[in-house]
């Protein structure tokens, strides 16, 4: 059974699922989507074109779904799309997408988004991904599943952080990161293979030495990055995890790749 508490508002145009609980003061607002389940706390502002998935606890003062923060923005009717699952915590803020770029913002399951974190217009964030105390999303930037992102890193808009990829504590990320990756450092640089987060998600000591010699191969001192991306193509192309990388790397954008220090 729903329970919409008496100060909430909830606009007659909003879709409200089973046993959703808005909480004081709460406001939903019209063309919205609460899906089964979820928990507004209270004092949350959930705004037009957002879709909320199931099993969602979102917590006090957390803003979803505001307008992209982009000059070229005109009120159009884009989007914010968080799955299943996700945990968002006191004050953080998600925007939604803009027409100039995906036209809609979206979010993966089980995500865990810590106080005052931020989403940027256009952004895509896996499934099981953590974001820290005021950690910071850019515009247009895309994040693999089961990352985590330290406390108040940001990440510039464009940037591509893949898949596994741990990104330290005040990092500031100008760059695109490697899946299974670790970065430190402002600007943020490339310290190596996340291995704490491989070895809790059961990734196997042989799994770990394959990535570990792919990855030294990829930035050896030796050799044009071309010359290293075809040696490594050639040692390890039955390594699955070293060819995440490989393709990660060959993709053209408009950001450089996250380096080792020199």
């Amino acid at each position: 059974m729903t329970n919409i508490h008496p100060t909430a508002f909830v606009d007659k145009g909003a879709v409200i699922g089973a046993d959703v609980e808005i909480g004081p003061f709460c406001i939903v607002e019209a063309n919205t989507i609460i899906g089964a389940r979820t928990i507004l706390k209270n004092n949350c502002v959930i705004r037009n074109h957002t879709e909320l998935g199931e099993d969602c606890v979102v917590d006090a003062f957390a803003v979803l779904g505001g307008a992209p923060q982009d000059l070229s923005y005109k009120n159009e009717p884009t989007k914010l799309i968080v799955g299943n699952r996700c945990h968002i915590r006191e004050y953080v803020t998600m925007s939604r997408g803009t027409p100039s770029g995906k036209g809609v913002t979206k979010i993966g399951d089980e995500c865990y988004f810590m106080a005052n974190s931020h989403v940027g217009h256009d952004c895509v964030v896996g499934n099981n991904v953590i974001m820290a105390n005021s950690v910071a999303l850019a515009g247009h930037v895309t994040i693999g599943e089961r990352v985590i992102l330290g406390g108040l890193s940001a990440v510039h808009q464009h940037c591509r952080v893949g898949r596994h990829a741990f990104v330290g504590g005040l990092a500031a990320v100008v760059a695109d990161v490697i899946p299974y990756g670790s970065v430190v450092g402002v600007h943020a640089h490339l310290a190596g293979l996340n291995i704490v987060g491989l070895k809790r998600r059961g990734f196997s000591r042989a799994q770990i030495h394959e990535l570990r010699a792919a990855y030294r191969m990829l930035f050896a001192e030796e050799g044009t990055l071309q010359e290293r991306i075809d040696d490594v193509i050639e040692r390890f192309a039955n390594i699955p995890e070293a060819m995440e990388i490989i393709n990660f790397v060959k993709v053209e954008t408009s950001r450089p790749l996250c380096l080792p220090r020199d």
